[in-house]
């Protein structure tokens, strides 16, 4: 006999939607949120209908929901409801899923955001390390990074680049290997946020632009990996060999940090350090960061 997991899982569900509201709405005080405290509370934080009252929705509905029956609800309703209890985003997000719904997707966003991604990249020094958006787009890369793969002013999307950039693309050993796996994980993505329009535009122009990506596109494969390895011929530094994992961002879904170190047994390492110097010497500028 076949089990069905979502009725198994939706009871647990509402049981955790239940647990977390109602832990959520006691951890208010009724003083901070512009209600009197008073003396008949017997329980802590605030009530049902105040949280209702927030949040402008209907009190029995709030209750049915906190009660975790099955009712439908908006994002709108689930926005306004966070704003009520305070949730900060992981919250949020949380609340979202246990309501049964994906929550919006977040981007870096502000200089906080920034600086940070800045200083994962920089702290990854001397080796190359970079950060991608869910659309491949790149956010920011050390000085390591853009002199060893050789990105530059144009090269805002390492996809694009790795199919139209011919510089770019001699500089990977394995380049027609590696080729079909990126395309494969570049339409997993695309599928995880299917209201995005701009990895339509990106597969569009690749179509349009390389044979080689519209061959892999319309196989239709999808693959996920979070390691592997890189072989690049550098004009200068000759053969560089490159372990690298790719790290998620936790509050920010989609943003990738793509981190490489030197493959073990190789002069890999001193070769980018060589590297390095000379273009220090050379008087370039210590951080490239494209945006």
């Amino acid at each position: 006999m076949t089990t069905n997991l979502n009725a198994v899982r939706e009871p647990r569900r509402r049981e955790e939607l239940k647990h977390f509201l109602r832990a959520r709405r006691e951890r208010l005080r009724p003083e901070d949120m512009g209600f009197a405290p008073g003396a008949r509370r017997r329980t802590p934080g605030l009530r049902r209908e105040e949280v209702a009252m927030l949040a402008g929705i209907g009190a029995s509905w709030y209750t049915w929901l906190e009660q975790g029956r099955d009712i439908k609800v908006s994002d709108q309703v689930v926005d306004s409801i966070s704003r009520a209890l305070r949730l900060d985003a992981v919250e949020r997000d949380h609340l979202y899923r246990l309501v049964g719904m994906n929550p919006p997707q977040r981007t870096v966003d502000g200089p906080a955001d920034t600086a940070r991604l800045t200083a994962l990249v920089e702290g990854w020094m001397p080796s190359p390390a970079y950060v991608i958006d869910r659309c491949w787009d790149i956010v920011g890369l050390n000085r390591a990074a853009g002199l060893v793969f050789g990105f530059g002013e144009r090269d805002t999307n390492c996809l694009v680049s790795f199919f139209t950039n011919p510089a770019f693309r001699a500089r990977h050993r394995y380049w027609a290997d590696v080729a079909p796996g990126l395309v494969s994980e570049f339409r997993r993505d695309a599928a995880r946020y299917p209201d995005e329009a701009r990895f339509t535009s990106i597969a569009h122009r690749l179509t349009q632009e390389s044979e080689e990506f519209a061959q892999l596109w319309s196989r239709y494969e999808l693959t996920a990996t979070n390691q592997g390895a890189k072989a690049i011929e550098h004009p200068r530094a000759g053969l560089l060999i490159f372990d690298h994992s790719v790290l998620e961002i936790p509050d920010r879904p989609g943003i990738r940090l793509m981190l490489h170190t030197a493959r073990a047994g190789t002069k890999t390492r001193e070769r980018v350090v060589e590297l390095l110097g000379r273009d220090e010497r050379k008087g370039r500028i210590s951080l490239v960061e494209l945006g």
